[in-house]
């Protein structure tokens, strides 16, 4: 087993195929993302717990996509960037007339 410090926003690459991503945390939480191709098995140890199952190859814990989010939340999210972007596209232009003056 190897142990590693590592810093936010570094990474660890395993193989070519696999990057582990520290993305920070606090003292007993650790954010880390995990870029692995799709046909690779990646599962908790509490999943694996949860199913009474040992972390060994093979031991396959099945994950199923996130239904989408409905038109209409869609149509609220793009209105609030919209806007958002308006907003921050206003304050560049206020804050370059600030400048001139």
């Amino acid at each position: 087993m190897l142990k590693l410090t590592v810093k936010p926003g570094e990474y660890l690459l395993i193989g070519n195929e696999i990057k582990l991503v520290f993305a920070g945390g606090s003292a007993n939480n650790l954010r880390i993302l995990v870029d692995a191709p799709k046909e690779m098995n990646i599962a908790r140890s509490a999943a694996l717990e949860k199913k009474m199952m040992e972390a060994e190859p093979g031991n396959m814990v099945t994950h199923y996509k996130e239904k989408g989010i409905s038109s209409e939340a869609r149509q609220k999210i793009t209105a609030i960037l919209k806007e958002e972007r308006r907003k921050a596209r206003g304050q560049q232009m206020q804050e370059r007339a600030n400048a001139r003056m």
